[in-house]
């Protein structure tokens, strides 16, 4: 698709640039294509000095940083939001008042690629099932006079170091995109007022209640709040669309939008997961999640035979119960991507089967989301250790886990966990907090865990 034309001379302000690569990717391509670009962040240039680097070369990129001034969303023909910056900002309001559409990218990569979409959203499981339902749509799963065939398939979204809107250039008259979606993206497809054609719904827990309202426990404000945002992945849904569903979300959609879903309805459930298929990754959420990739690839009318290729290749994703190596009988698993107690939870669960002593030794703890972890709490109890990282989220709970102890980094997290660890012990790494102050981003934070663990001998 030739897309130059569309954004040469565009005044756009794209507000929030990032670490993440897929706000810099954005600025980058539309740099390429012409745009007349001011870059606007809170961050300071020192903060975001790789990105910043990347756009250095750009005549017609203008970076007002460490603060938004209002005159960048007066007299713009767009305003490309970083997902993270809230509709509700000043910023936005500004835009708003001056009649400056509001664009993510996203949704504004599916209003001009007018192509089949599958989104897949959910708190937990998203990226696990977005990227195993793509390798299944990798694979010649249709056949046509007798030749296997495969649509061109685009993975955006959510995806690390991925700008979506500069996905537009490969767009095929047989292209499909799958994008992982979370709410913040899913903000850009309401505005827009479209939904993806095949919409997956993983899960739904209380996530982000600081970005939506909740400044202590989950308030039903803010998870109304939460759930709006994540409904817009099917509330704009045509009758000839799909949305799959699991049996988690099913009754809280039912409850909330029931008479407002006129796309149809499949429920992805663990317990019809197929006789005689085999799983590499452990869990029943796991189960779940590949559930609904299953149920995604039949909606796409891919053949049952390579979807179960595809499911018993799979072998997960990094930084979500990532199995690292194992060390004197010690096996090291990284789940840096759990940020919410559930998830934590899950990876416990998961792990902690035919034994009946307690074996895991858990390195939590972080920033605050303002999240209930009464429920996390009560499973830490079963670990043999629990190693915790300073931060907001710690501070909360430190004083119900009298014996546990906190650290300043993560490599003095992992010596004292290593300390205590015995032959047929697991160590699992599963923070649920969030990885603001010690570490960039949650990537960041396995990253870094990944490159102290690789040294250990």
């Amino acid at each position: 698709m030739d897309v130059s034309a569309r954004f040469r001379g565009k005044k756009i302000t794209l507000l929030g640039l990032g670490l993440l690569g897929r706000g810099v990717g954005d600025a980058k391509f539309l740099a390429e294509n012409g745009a007349d670009l001011i870059v606007t962040d809170l961050k300071s240039a020192s903060e975001l000095a790789t990105s910043v680097e990347t756009l250095r070369g750009f005549t017609n990129v203008t970076f007002h940083l460490d603060g938004h001034d209002s005159v960048d969303f007066k007299d713009r023909d767009f305003v490309l939001k970083a997902a993270g910056v809230s509709l509700n900002s000043p910023d936005i309001s500004e835009a708003r008042k001056n009649g400056i559409p509001i664009k993510m990218s996203a949704s504004w990569f599916a209003e001009i690629a007018q192509i089949p979409v599958v989104g897949v959203t959910g708190t937990r499981g998203k990226s696990t099932t977005t990227q195993l339902l793509y390798d299944i749509m990798q694979a010649p799963a249709y056949t046509i006079n007798g030749i296997g065939w495969r649509r061109h398939t685009l993975l955006g979204g959510n995806v690390r170091g991925v700008s979506t809107l500069a996905l537009l250039p490969d767009v095929t008259r047989d292209s499909m995109a799958l994008m992982e979606l979370d709410s913040w993206q899913l903000e850009g497809f309401g505005e827009a007022k479209i939904s993806p054609n095949i919409a997956v719904f993983t899960t739904f827990y209380p996530d982000h209640m600081n970005y939506y309202g909740s400044t202590s426990l989950t308030t039903s404000k803010a998870m109304d709040a939460y759930l709006a945002d994540k409904a817009q992945i099917f509330l704009n849904q045509k009758p000839e669309d799909t949305l799959v569903v699991s049996t988690q979300v099913a009754p809280i959609i039912k409850e909330k939008y029931g008479k407002r879903i006129v796309s149809r309805v499949v429920i992805a459930d663990s317990a019809k997961f197929p006789k005689g298929w085999k799983l590499q990754i452990p869990g029943e959420h796991n189960k779940l999640n590949v559930m609904c990739a299953i149920e995604a690839a039949r909606a796409l009318g891919i053949d049952e035979e390579i979807i179960r290729k595809a499911v018993e290749n799979f072998k997960g994703m990094p930084g979500r119960l990532e199995f690292l190596r194992e060390i004197k009988g010690v096996k090291i698993y990284n789940d840096t991507t759990a940020t919410t107690p559930e998830a934590t939870i899950a990876a416990l669960h998961a792990l902690n089967v035919g034994f009946r002593k307690p074996y895991i030794l858990l390195i939590a703890g972080g920033a605050d989301k303002g999240l209930d972890m009464s429920g996390l709490i009560a499973e830490l109890s079963k670990c043999k250790k629990v190693i915790l990282l300073a931060g907001t989220g710690t501070n909360r709970i430190k004083e119900r886990l009298p014996n546990s102890s906190i650290y300043g980094t993560i490599g003095e997290a992992l010596e004292a966990v290593l300390a205590g660890a015995e032959s047929g012990d697991i160590i699992l790494f599963s923070p649920a907090f969030a990885s603001f102050g010690m570490f960039k981003n949650e990537f960041d934070r396995g990253d870094q865990f990944n490159e102290l663990v690789k040294k250990l001998s």
